[in-house]
């Protein structure tokens, strides 16, 4: 199987910004705005993303989850508290509300919106929502990242990288040898545990075109230890 085989790369939440509080939200609506949030953000305690997970999330000082180390200067400086208000100030407008954090989403202008999600995230966020969500299948379910050791087949799985002039061509367990321009192919690490096996890289595709892909290690150490520079 070639390239057309690939596990295809998944995307998660990233969480959408509010306005003004005061409308009374629906939390089921907010399960929908919300999606549209989940590409930098989980609800699962102590599992971050692109930003911090949201569990917990209330009532907790801003730049404190536990175990996220990319908080900006500006947001771990602030003396701001999550709660319903500021949530929805910051919803409204990142930039606006906090100038200088790292939240590049926009914001939600629709109040209605802001107070959806606020009111979903209210329950999605609670101590044991999580776990009460996975256990009944309820709305309060975080969608799954790919397991790089168990999810991957031999067309991921990586036995060897040669590099040549501009040129990386990257071998896998069903035989075949990708080859990939150098500015293409990404070398990425992933320590958690559904991060690769450690010494057994593999490769995640990064376009629909198949000529730009990702290289996933378990520790950076491995990184330069798995190239190979050989014509």
């Amino acid at each position: 199987m070639g390239r057309n085989g690939w596990l295809p790369l998944i995307g998660v939440l990233m969480l959408g910004a509010p306005d003004q509080a005061g409308a009374a939200g629906d939390p089921e609506a907010g399960e929908r705005v919300v999606r549209t949030c989940a590409a930098c953000h989980t609800l699962e305690p102590g599992t971050h993303r692109t930003g911090p997970s949201l569990a917990g999330v209330f009532g907790r000082k801003a730049g404190t989850a536990a175990g996220f180390h990319r908080y900006s200067d500006a947001l771990r400086s602030a003396d701001l508290v999550w709660r319903e208000d500021t949530l929805d100030a910051f919803l409204a407008d990142p930039q606006g509300f906090l100038p200088g954090n790292r939240m590049t989403f926009a914001g939600i202008e629709e109040q209605q919106a802001r107070a959806d999600l606020i009111a979903y995230l209210k329950i999605a966020t609670a101590e044991g929502a999580q776990a009460e969500a996975v256990e009944g299948g309820g709305m309060m379910a975080t969608p799954e990242l790919i397991d790089l050791r168990s999810e991957v087949g031999p067309d991921n799985r990586i036995t060897s990288i040669r590099y040549c002039g501009d040129t990386y061509r990257v071998g896998v367990e069903s035989g075949e040898f990708h080859p990939f321009w150098e500015f293409n192919l990404r070398f990425k690490t992933d320590s958690s545990d559904k991060g690769p096996v450690p010494g057994h890289p593999v490769l995640i595709p990064a376009s629909m075109m198949g000529d730009r892909a990702f290289v996933i290690f378990a520790a950076p150490e491995e990184i330069s230890a798995s190239i190979e520079k050989r014509c």
